[in-house]
């Protein structure tokens, strides 16, 4: 794919280490995965791996692969992910994106 866009968000929840909160949040990524200019996700955790420059300290990871920059931008305003934001917002305390599209 040309101009394909990542979406990479790590979460770290409020209740650190809380396996409810965790698997509502996955929960919740589950059913934002049904917005239509997704074109593939992945749901993570922290592997199991240590070395110096793993940050492990996230509780979920969520890369979306997207054709190219309008589909992640129409992303952004889908009801399906303003519905994921209002139900599970309150679960994390911090929330990092990292987007990046192809070297020309």
């Amino acid at each position: 794919m040309e101009n394909v866009f990542i979406h990479h968000v790590y979460f770290w929840l409020k209740n650190s280490g809380n396996e409810a909160d965790r698997d509502q949040l996955v929960e919740g990524l589950r059913k934002l995965s049904k917005a239509t200019t997704i074109n593939q996700f992945h749901i993570g955790k922290p592997a199991d791996t240590s070395r110096g420059v793993i940050d492990s300290s996230y509780a979920v990871s969520w890369m979306l692969i997207f054709e190219n920059d309008a589909d992640q931008a129409t992303y952004q305003t889908d009801p399906i992910h303003l519905k994921f934001i209002e139900e599970c917002a309150h679960l994390w305390s911090k929330v990092v994106v990292y987007d990046a599209v192809d070297v020309k």
